[in-house]
């Protein structure tokens, strides 16, 4: 894309408490163990926010978090990772999220969250910074401060008067649930939308998909992909499909997985790049993300994503656009 001037990261910031290898066999009266346990910073708009950065785009976020020590480590993450953070809000009314989570050998993990993950900033306030950047992502649709129609729909419809390219990542709902019906007029300002299956699945009934896909479109939004984990994505717009395949590689944590797919699909777009091209450098973000716990470890660069498509992608297929690769 011409004249990139980067992303926009807006949503929720985090620390996540990632518990690996929880045995459930108490150990004394009010003790467990587990493999492992670390600290890591996350919430969608901080891990896209990283991983775009780390792969070379110019990168700000727009988050709120509260004064206290779980901000202060979220804060000298993303400062540490070249991200803008002068959109960031502090206060005392609230404090920074945390979350515990437990991985699964295979990287499949459970979260558990808390009423400080409903905080609802007003980012539709300072859409006046918007037009500074090429592109928008919220991460993440239903969960706050885009748990709100009014705020979702007002920070689409700013971002897309200002020529910016949007996507939305989707989670499935916490606290407020909301419906597709609910947020309807926003649809249609989304270009790409971002949901895995089991979240496409929930909002549109669907269990397919194709089905899922269609759903969306039928909605007003420009482009689907469904992430399907461990059997790769699935792209549909009105004029073509695609299914890609994940990269064979063996799982440690998913987490953040599906938001370094998203930072690496916008980023290869913004570099100017076909959504063929974006999805296959999308894949390869998402599965190196998996080799390490915690969102936001095991992604370095674009040259060790480059690296690793050259090394474990092949067979690139698609239907009703064609075959390519």
């Amino acid at each position: 894309m011409a004249d990139n001037k980067g992303i926009l990261c807006i949503g929720m910031a985090l620390v996540d408490s990632i518990i690996k290898g929880f045995d459930p066999e108490p150990v004394s009266a009010t003790g467990f163990r587990a493999a492992s346990g670390s600290l890591n910073v996350g919430g969608e708009a901080v891990n896209e926010a990283m991983a775009a950065s780390k792969l070379g785009q110019k990168t700000a976020i727009m988050c709120a978090l509260g004064n206290d020590a779980a901000g202060d480590t979220v804060l000298s993450a993303l400062d540490r990772n070249g991200v803008d953070t002068h959109l960031v809000i502090r206060g005392n009314d609230h404090s920074t999220p945390v979350t515990t989570m437990f991985v699964n050998d295979d990287g499949t993990r459970k979260s558990i969250t808390n009423t400080a993950h409903r905080y609802n900033f007003h980012p539709e306030r300072y859409t006046d910074v918007i037009k500074g950047f090429s592109a928008v992502i919220l991460g993440s649709l239903f969960r706050a401060p885009f748990d709100d129609p009014d705020i979702i729909t007002a920070v689409l419809k700013d971002a897309k008067r200002a020529g910016l390219l949007t996507a939305a990542d989707t989670k499935l709902p916490n606290f407020s649930f909301l419906t597709l019906d609910d947020i309807k007029t926003a649809l249609p300002y989304i270009d790409y939308i971002t949901p895995n299956e089991d979240e496409a699945a929930y909002f549109t009934g669907k269990n397919d998909p194709s089905g899922m896909a269609g759903v969306f479109l039928d909605n007003g939004v420009k482009n689907v992909i469904i992430k399907l984990g461990s059997r790769g994505c699935y792209f549909e717009n009105r004029d073509r499909n695609i299914r890609l395949d994940a990269c064979d590689i063996e799982a440690v944590d998913a987490t953040g997985a599906g938001d370094n797919f998203v930072a690496g699909f916008i980023s290869r777009l913004l570099d100017g790049y076909s959504p063929e091209e974006a999805l296959v450098f999308a894949n390869a973000c998402g599965a190196i993300c998996t080799t390490a716990v915690g969102a936001d470890t095991a992604l370095k660069n674009k040259e060790q994503v480059m690296r690793f498509i050259k090394e474990n992608v092949t067979g690139r297929t698609g239907t009703k656009g064609g075959v390519w690769g």
